[in-house]
């Protein structure tokens, strides 16, 4: 045998595949246990539709689908392809919904699938049962169509057996012996089977088997609508199981696909139905089976009536048989991936629906062996992204909820769910609701966008308007803060930003070894640097203060960050890593008046030779004691200002107070994110993430191989000789062409990368978009388009930053 002793609990479709990937990499000493029968095992796979569609706001989703596509097309069972590539078409029946067809088709280009949009013509042509009338185009993507989703399992399991994996069905986990913090078997009704790995692959009773590890899954299991028709008569004598494309009718939350001369019919529209994982029935217990609950016709009513519209032939038939059938929805909508922070050996693979399943196993395969993924940029499925709130389960139950709601909805990229909101504030909350700050939520945290209070700016700055979709959640009077901030000086609140303190006699070199930068030098220095995955790809930007000999505040990105530090702590107890950030606050203050407002306030000296550029200090701001760091993310001078919460409210209304003479105002992420883009400051999980190395998104300047070993050396000395794309810095002239990211770039009819992100540049007067380009069209001054609705807008490369490119401002 080899690998590690691996247990596998859940044979559907996320086991299989997790089985088959691994034990392909060479891992044999796998077992396969199931409570139900194999191959099907009662779970969500028994009763899928099989409907895959690709595509995903995400990239990360897009390219899990596409593996699973390509991989199932060239799987076979009993002679046969475990795929039916019938296409995908989504259809149009608003103006709406037509222009977000064109922004889906940007995204399927972004990722490089094939697609187009079609007239309605065109989607009669593929879907003859479609009233043409009804529609007004479509979305065709011609890889889309049907996975078979048990024939896949069998493939895959089959392949995994052969290779020396065991598959145990009828086996129902009972326990998870935890010793010492770390998973060493799993205890069924046959017995313990010891393991050094456990992957929770249960589907809907993912929650229930992560309990017995004693490991919380923010997982929500929800029933679903899917109806059959008896035959159609316009169907009648298809002997193939599906020739059309799989449909989709999201004005209506419905979707469609062939089963021979009948079609399947699945609803979103009724009321969401959650369960509790520990109330599913056992396997032997349930009428059909346990993740099969009985159809409630009146709940599918609305859908039969929108059905018989849409498609006018299927009013010949009825529904003849249905289900309420259940699968998994977590609170961001994406699958929680990876190995527990909380118990060591403990890994999940859950909330994968068929359509991302191959694509998952992949990926968790390469995690289990290589301890990262390659194929794959999965932070944004990590199992530990979740802040404790987001853990609650009467959070995680409404958000789940909402999710399913929403789940084919036209959502715009800032538009925040209605409720929860509120639950974190700073201590600025109640100041910045007397400027009658305009709200969006970050991670929990209310955070200003703008301030209605600043309205009178917009006599003094003139603020282009974009088109409407960027227009939504959006004020001119951003763009007015943002000029004043250049011209003056303002407040932003940063205390939604992530703070870690690293403390302790080991804390210098650990830090050394999982930053590229160097960090042993001296007390009051700040450094901006990257963590790395052993591949070289960036985990996160940090930037780390040294406020004593051992003790370091760290800058960081969210629970991810955390989680990776602790999980490289010493066993020798000579590194502590506390999140502060519930207790703490921080203001920045910038602009070329910052320091004329904070000199009253303070007897620090405060000039380039006192606190220079990249430097800390402790110091007093009137009665409230202050970490004060040098540095701007809007790119003038000023300083990021921290306090514990108790003092924030203190700190705010006494720089408040000394600012008046000066024009001070309060600036909202508006205004923040057009200044940071004017300056060429990239932001962790926009403009790079997993799959970037430094030296391609630009910020290699922040790698110091000089210093010693870190995390992702080796690979980044390898990766750094093999460059083929880069971040790059576009342009855009007309105003109204403000784009949003995730658009596609065109170098002529050819695609040829993706925006990141974008804003106004309300100081230089252009558009600003960055974006993922190969090395022959990111040379400055090379004319492309951007895929914006369906529309094409003229964009040039350029030289970054844009602004004060030598830093005299933040310097000054």
């Amino acid at each position: 045998m080899v690998g590690r002793r691996t247990v596998i609990i859940g044979a559907g479709v996320v086991g299989a595949a997790i089985a088959d990937e691994l034990s392909a990499l060479g891992w044999t000493d796998i077992v396969v246990v199931d409570q139900g029968d194999f191959p099907a095992t009662g779970g969500s796979t028994s009763h899928a539709p099989g409907v895959v569609f690709q595509a995903n706001g995400s990239k990360a989703m897009t390219d899990l689908a596409r593996y699973t596509v390509e991989k199932f097309v060239a799987l076979e069972h009993q002679g046969e392809s475990c795929f039916i590539q019938v296409g995908g078409l989504e259809v149009a029946t608003t103006p709406e919904r037509m222009a977000e067809v064109h922004r889906r088709h940007g995204w399927l280009t972004s990722w490089g699938v094939e697609a187009e949009v079609v007239d309605a013509d065109r989607c009669v042509e593929l879907h003859p049962l479609l009233d043409r009338d009804r529609i007004l185009g479509g979305l065709h993507c011609p890889t889309d169509g049907l996975a078979k989703a048990l024939a896949a399992v069998e493939a895959q399991i089959e392949r995994a057996k052969s290779r020396g994996v065991r598959l145990l069905p009828r086996h129902e986990v009972t326990d998870i012996t935890v010793e010492d913090g770390k998973v060493v078997g799993v205890v069924t009704n046959h017995g313990e089977i010891p393991a050094d790995i456990v992957v929770c692959c249960a589907g809907i009773w993912g929650p229930k088997v992560a309990a017995l590890a004693g490991v919380y899954l923010p997982l929500t299991p929800l029933a679903h609508q899917l109806a059959w028709t008896g035959t159609v008569p316009a169907l009648a004598g298809q002997t193939e199981e599906a020739v059309r494309p799989v449909l989709r009718h999201q004005d209506a939350d419905l979707y469609y696909r062939d089963r021979y001369d009948q079609l399947a019919v699945g609803y979103y529209g009724h009321r969401p139905m959650p369960i509790d994982a520990h109330d599913l029935l056992p396997v032997e217990e349930a009428e059909v089976m346990p993740s099969v609950l009985e159809f409630t016709p009146e709940d599918f009513e609305p859908a039969w009536e929108e059905t018989n519209l849409l498609l006018p032939q299927t009013a010949e038939a009825k529904i003849e048989e249905g289900i309420n059938g259940v699968f998994s929805f977590t609170t961001d909508g994406m699958p929680l991936l990876g190995e527990s922070k909380d118990v060591s050996g403990f890994w999940v693979a859950e909330a994968v629906w068929v359509t991302h399943s191959a694509g998952v196993g992949r990926a968790m395969a390469e995690w289990l062996a290589n301890g990262y993924c390659e194929s794959f940029d999965l932070h944004e499925c990590d199992v530990n992204r979740f802040e404790d709130f987001q853990l609650v389960p009467e959070y995680v139950l409404e958000r789940d909820c909402q999710n399913f709601v929403e789940v084919y909805d036209i959502l715009h990229p800032l538009q925040p769910m209605d409720s929860p909101r509120a639950i974190r504030t700073s201590p600025f909350y109640l100041r910045q609701q007397e400027l009658d700050a305009f709200f969006l939520p970050a991670t929990g945290w209310e955070r200003p966008h703008w301030y209605d209070a600043n309205k009178g700016l917009l006599e003094h700055y003139q603020v282009p308007q974009p088109n409407d979709w960027a227009a939504r959640y959006w004020s001119p009077i951003a763009g007015a803060e943002a000029q004043a901030t250049r011209e003056g000086v303002a407040m932003y609140d940063m205390t939604a930003l992530k703070r870690l303190m690293v403390t302790g006699s080991g804390a210098t070199a650990f830090l050394q070894r999982l930053t590229t930068g160097n960090i042993d030098k001296s007390i009051g220095s700040v450094t901006y640097t990257l963590l790395l995955n052993a591949d070289g790809g960036i985990r996160s930007d940090v930037t780390i203060a040294r406020l004593g000999k051992n003790r370091y505040q760290v800058g960081a990105n969210g629970a991810l960050d955390t989680d990776w530090f602790e999980r490289f702590l010493p066993q020798d107890g000579s590194v502590a890593v506390t999140d502060i950030t519930p207790g703490t606050c921080c203001i920045g203050l910038w602009g070329p008046k910052a320091r004329e407002v904070l000199s009253q306030l303070t007897d620090a000296d405060l000039t380039n030779t006192g606190l220079k550029y990249f430097r800390a200090a402790e110091i007093n701001v009137g009665n409230v004691p202050v970490t004060a760091m040098r540095l701007s993310y809007v790119g003038e001078l000023g300083w990021e200002l921290y306090t514990t919460a108790d003092l924030g409210l203190r700190l705010w209304d006494t720089i408040w107070q000394a600012g008046q003479d000066h024009g001070i105002i309060a600036a909202g992420r508006g205004a923040f994110n057009s200044l940071r883009l004017e300056k060429g400051y990239r932001s962790f999980g926009t403009d790079m993430t997993f799959e970037h190395d430094p030296y391609e998104a630009g910020v290699g300047f922040a790698v110091k191989l000089d210093k010693g070993d870190f995390i992702g050396r080796d690979a980044l000395l390898r990766r750094k000789e093999n460059q083929t794309r880069t971040l790059a810095c576009l342009t855009i002239d007309n105003p109204e062409d403000v784009v949003a990211g995730k658009e596609p770039v065109f170098a002529g009819d050819r695609a040829v990368g993706y925006v990141t992100s974008a804003a106004y540049g309300y100081t230089i007067g252009k558009g600003i978009a960055y974006a993922w380009l190969p090395l022959e069209v990111a040379s400055p001054g090379t004319e492309v388009e951007i895929g914006y609705f369906g529309k094409r807008i003229s964009a040039v490369v350029t030289a970054e930053p844009l602004f004060d490119p030598k830093m005299t401002r933040l310097r000054g």
